[in-house]
């Protein structure tokens, strides 16, 4: 990662910022910018705009030379066969995106749509899509001031890329139909005047430039595997917690049993778990040899997440800071017709991912039934009931909280089948193998956003069982969790709704406001 600090008097002072162009992007950088953290600076060095510049060039004399630009001097996709004269080439880039205004379904949050632009805006910085500079410029700009395009989130079958979802990002640079900025919807072009800019008109090629790739997908993927990654650290935080208020058996997580199978991320778990265990005093003698797979497999399950992570971090990373666009100018100044838009392998790590994190919340489901049933641990109330015996059968505690998420996993487990084997031949059989990446990276973040969930509640059961232990008999991950979940959310002592209980937790979660443990 490359930063550079902003100038003191712009109005983006004090933020750190990522340098596009020569750098290579990370996912973090992604998530940073797209949250908002971190602004963009493109490269200012004259290499970059000599590049850029050099590939415009390339394109421009091919035309001047009567050659075949696909986009520009062709229809597109099926209707490539159509030879566009050159007095009517200049219609071709806002047509292209306004025929593709028909995108369905619910919008992309803000966050995503930043995403969306950023990774767009590295791939063209890679000066192999014929583009002008001032395209750049423009990307960065609409970033920095937040006017981000407002994309919907369903139409897109992975290639020729995200054609549907990044028109709506090439009509945002054109001033056409509505963005957010400063958080409210509004028309693009009065957006762009309330920022005291002129909406680009965009030149031959750059629509298609903007359009044909694999940015929108891409993006969900970055921001679902920043919050698979902090889920497989809350699974390890909540399996020793388990472990420690139903009595297990520590044993199953010593590095040397873990390390005999040396799989990094199973051993990488049970690290965690072990210093999650930790406590001052002498632990409570196992109530078994060996408990349920649950508990004694958490390191395998978490750690297959983690394998996951690894792998899909360095395919996602390459898909950054590559280039996807269609036709792509090399920097001997060849057009080349390819395509890199295909989004294979981004529906490969979402698909991959999609199990693994399903899984979490799989183990998660189960191990709250174990933690709430006397004969598996180790005698705590059934379902968890607090208060006295004169009242506790009339009190149910965390019954339904089971159900919920029983109902949680299941979804989650439902969401697992993978895109990739729905391809489908489309647009006149010319896209007649598509990746559905998009969807997979979607079904992803569903996947993460209901096993946060499971994990949530599965916590909020932890810590009711820590109250009935007695906070002074856990280990470290239970205290320190207990402390901090204990300022918002009180024990259950009688039945009441849990669902805000629920809700606190998950903003405590997506803020970092949890003690979940070094994830190093």
């Amino acid at each position: 990662m490359t930063t550079a600090q902003l100038p003191d008097d712009s109005e983006m002072s004090g933020r750190e910022s990522v340098l596009v162009g020569s750098a290579w992007l990370s996912i973090d950088d992604v998530v940073a910018v797209a949250a908002g953290r971190r602004a963009v600076v493109l490269d200012s060095a004259p290499g970059l705009r000599a590049a850029v510049n050099a590939a415009r060039d390339a394109v421009e004399r091919r035309l001047r030379e009567n050659g075949s630009v696909y986009g520009v001097t062709t229809g597109v996709g099926a209707s490539v066969t159509n030879e566009i004269p050159a007095e009517l080439r200049a219609a071709m880039p806002r047509n292209l995106f306004r025929f593709h205004g028909c995108g369905t379904g619910a919008i992309l949050d803000e966050e995503a749509a930043a995403a969306v632009v950023l990774i767009r805006l590295v791939s063209l910085a890679r000066a192999g899509s014929g583009v002008r500079f001032e395209l750049l410029e423009r990307l960065g700009e609409l970033l920095n001031l937040r006017l981000l395009p407002r994309i919907p989130s369903e139409g897109s079958v992975g290639a020729s890329g995200d054609l549907t979802p990044l028109s709506y990002l090439a009509a945002a640079v054109a001033g056409e139909r509505e963005v957010t900025l400063d958080g409210e919807v509004i028309d693009a072009a009065a957006a762009h005047a309330r920022c005291g800019i002129a909406p680009l008109e965009l030149w031959p090629k750059e629509s298609l430039a903007l359009m044909n790739g694999t940015s929108a997908m891409t993006a969900l993927a970055c921001l679902a595997h920043a919050r698979a990654a902090r889920v497989a650290r809350f699974a390890a935080a909540l399996t020793a917690v388990m472990v420690d208020v139903t009595h297990g058996n520590p044993e199953h997580f010593d590095d040397r049993l873990l390390s005999a199978k040396p799989h990094p991320g199973q051993t990488r778990c049970g690290d965690w778990i072990r210093a999650d265990l930790a406590r001052a005093g002498a632990a409570p003698v196992p109530a078994r040899l060996q408990d349920r797979y649950s508990l004694r497999c958490a390191p395998q399950v978490i750690g297959t997440l983690l394998d996951g992570l690894e792998f899909g971090r360095r395919v996602i990373e390459t898909e950054i800071n590559g280039v996807d666009d269609n036709p792509i100018v090399t920097a001997d100044g060849a057009v080349l017709h390819g395509g890199n838009f295909y989004g294979g392998h981004v529906c490969m790590i979402a698909d991959l991912l999609k199990a693994q994190v399903a899984g979490i919340a799989d183990l998660l489901d189960r191990q709250l039934v174990l933690l709430c049933s006397p004969e598996t641990s180790d005698g705590l109330p059934a379902n968890l009931v607090a208060g006295g015996a004169d009242d506790q059968i009339v009190h149910h505690g965390f019954k339904a909280m089971q159900i919920s998420t029983s109902a949680l996993a299941a979804e989650a487990l439902k969401l697992t089948m993978p895109a990739s084997a729905f391809s489908r031949s489309t647009e006149s059989h010319n896209q007649d193998k598509v990746s559905m990446g998009t969807i997979a990276a979607r079904d992803l973040l569903r996947i993460v956003e209901l096993t946060e969930t499971v994990a949530a509640i599965a916590l909020l059961a932890t810590q009711q069982a820590v109250d009935l232990r007695g906070v002074e008999t856990c280990g470290t991950r239970a205290r320190e969790l207990h402390a901090a979940v204990r300022v918002h959310v009180p024990m259950v002592v009688e039945d009441r709704r849990q669902d805000r209980d629920i809700a606190q937790i998950l903003d405590m979660l997506r803020n970092d406001e949890l003690p979940l443990g070094a994830a190093s």
